[in-house]
């Protein structure tokens, strides 16, 4: 077969159908080329990314300082596995673990990966520690979740997309309805209880942000009943809500909105998406000494985690966020975001309400939510010039890379605006 050097949308689009498994169903636009704030596609239309590759990609699409690192250490090692020590590995964890205040740190790859670890982590803690009867221990999840499409994982869902046809499930995963502290107080009355997986935000679920005091009471409750509290902060985190992490207990940021609200530090906290920028795949799980410590070798692996390549670029994409204030600049365009979003409301009945933290924020269509009116609106402001996607069939995800400028963010506001004045579905 010849190699094909340029392929139009249509080709690429139907080599896809053809080629590959039919489990996403993208927005009919082909990227060829991301750069900060911008993709172009492969007819070199020009997009403001309104999506960060569900924010993974909070530096903005190949920053230059996080491409560097990836290119230096891909010419020296790239994976030794965890068979032998790497010269990249001890410096990572290191680091990672002082940024965000733990003791160790598991490297993985994916958030799945990361989700799956700390769920093996939580009920091995439980039995060693808690003293849970062998195979009985529970994980507390939210309903509405979206920890990732494992068996285990989607043993927790409520989702029937993403359960039907899958089973048997994983048991031990205990459902309750997510924002409501009467339904976490009654399960943690169960004494086989070793862990409550909670997003500090449901981002899947369309942006849905908890009460004030929910994650802090949640927290309390969990402490008081010797249970983990284990925050899944794949999206939230790594300063797209406006903090270095949504839960914000004990960082090093220095960004005067992350240092001036803190909520809770998590028992166990999970990472990915943006801890590499979106240039690789990494992710971690964090935990202090006293609960780290009931992994043994044998216990948990994998080949890549770990990698040289991973702990490089995972390092140089921290530094960015702290070097470049992205936390304070979320923070920022946030509120501004969601102000004039807010002005939006009142000229057209088309949007019911915004909601969000930092950059990331929804907004909600005025349709039933099996309706094609998101994904229309979202086909306009494709041709508009700006990327997003529906999430829940009548909400509308904006998360921009939180590299983005004012003038900029305004610039997509106008967009938006234009594009939502003049729909017609």
């Amino acid at each position: 077969m010849a190699v094909i050097d340029t392929l139009t949308s249509q080709d690429s689009i139907a080599l896809e159908n053809q080629y590959g498994a039919q489990n996403y169903h993208p927005l009919p636009v082909v990227l060829s080329r991301g750069e900060g704030v911008y993709v172009w596609d492969v007819e070199g239309k020009k997009y403001y990314d309104f999506l960060s590759a569900y924010s993974a990609v909070n530096q903005g699409h190949c920053h230059p300082k996080i491409i560097s690192a990836l290119k230096d250490q891909a010419e020296k090692l790239t994976l030794t596995s965890r068979a032998f020590y790497n010269d990249m590995l001890g410096k990572y964890e290191k680091f990672a673990t002082e940024f965000f205040g733990f003791d160790k740190l598991l490297p993985m790859n994916t958030g799945a990966e990361a989700v799956e670890t700390a769920i093996k982590l939580a009920r091995k803690w439980g039995y060693e520690k808690k003293g849970i009867p062998a195979n009985q221990a529970k994980i507390i999840v939210c309903q509405n979740n979206f920890h990732g499409r494992t068996v285990t994982i989607i043993s927790a869902s409520n989702d029937p997309v993403a359960t039907e046809n899958f089973g048997p499930f994983t048991p031990g995963m205990v459902s309750i309805r997510y924002n409501d502290i009467n339904a976490l107080t009654e399960a943690l009355k169960d004494e086989h209880v070793a862990a409550f997986l909670v997003e500090p935000i449901q981002g899947e679920a369309g942006v849905y942000v908890p009460d004030d005091n929910y994650i802090k009471e949640a927290y309390a409750l969990c402490k008081s009943k010797n249970v983990l509290f284990i925050a899944d902060e794949v999206q939230t985190g790594i300063a797209r809500t406006g903090r270095l992490l949504a839960t914000c207990g004990n960082c090093s940021c220095e960004d005067k909105n992350c240092s001036r609200t803190p909520d809770v530090k998590p028992d166990v906290l999970i990472l990915g998406k943006a801890i590499s920028g979106g240039v690789f795949p990494v992710s971690a799980v964090l935990a202090n000494d006293d609960i780290m410590e009931v992994i043994r070798p044998g216990n948990h692996g994998s080949t890549f985690g770990g990698n040289p390549i991973a702990c490089a670029v995972a390092m140089a994409a921290l530094k960015v966020v702290k070097e470049e204030h992205l936390a304070q600049n979320a923070f920022e365009l946030g509120n501004l975001f969601r102000s004039e979003m807010q002005k939006l409301i009142k000229e057209t009945n088309l949007v019911r309400l915004v909601r969000g933290k930092g950059l990331l924020n929804a907004i909600v269509i005025n349709d039933t939510e099996d309706s094609s009116t998101a994904w229309n609106i979202c086909m306009a402001l494709k041709e508009n010039g700006l990327l997003a996607k529906p999430t829940h069939g009548n909400i509308i995800r904006f998360a921009p890379p939180l590299v983005m400028t004012k003038e900029q963010l305004l610039e997509c506001v106008s967009i938006i605006r234009k594009t939502l004045l003049e729909f017609k579905n």
